[in-house]
């Protein structure tokens, strides 16, 4: 079995308008998203082998925020990447690493966890993840496969999400009125 989470990145900056959408860092929130992200992660336990990332900028600074170290794989093909691309590009990743982190962005990282949640396995957690995958969202997933070049739909079951406001209510969307 094959271990996978997903990060999204955290709330981005859109001070700067003149900067490329790859280029966009991380606003306050986000930094203070990131920061305890990465220790609900710590605390959940379970040792990432590897993280495989978008090089975009904010996804950059989400990892640095959080404060988790681990070797990092930057990929070009993960930036703005959809489901099927990030399923190739997990299939490449070497059979010694039974948990990889996947860094990266939506759609793309909701839809591969919706897709790799078999039928029979949906749960409230699926339910949470169909609804919304906010900024710096992390599920993590067990996959019935031995060898990530199995990866393919249907193969996993949905065992954890979060998001920052389950763990931080002023992080939890921001309401007008």
């Amino acid at each position: 079995m094959k271990r996978l989470g997903l990060l999204r990145h955290a709330k981005s900056d859109w001070d700067d308008m003149s900067l490329r959408d790859f280029d966009r860092g991380l606003n306050d929130r986000g930094r203070k998203g990131a920061r305890l992200m990465g220790d609900h992660i710590r605390q959940q336990g379970g040792a990432w082998d590897m993280v495989l990332a978008s090089p975009a900028e904010r996804v950059k600074l989400t990892l640095e925020a959080s404060g988790l170290d681990m070797p990092v794989r930057y990929e070009e093909s993960a930036y703005l990447a959809d489901s099927p691309t990030l399923m190739q590009l997990l299939s490449t990743c070497d059979d010694d690493a039974e948990a990889v982190l996947l860094m990266g962005h939506n759609p793309g990282l909701q839809e591969l966890a919706l897709d790799l949640v078999a039928p029979d396995a949906e749960n409230d957690l699926f339910s949470e993840v169909m609804q919304k995958y906010p900024t710096a969202a992390y599920a993590v997933l067990e996959l019935g496969i031995d060898s990530w070049a199995d990866l393919r739909q249907g193969c996993g079951k949905l065992v954890h999400f979060a998001r920052p406001r389950d763990l931080d209510p002023d992080l939890g969307p921001v309401r007008v009125g």
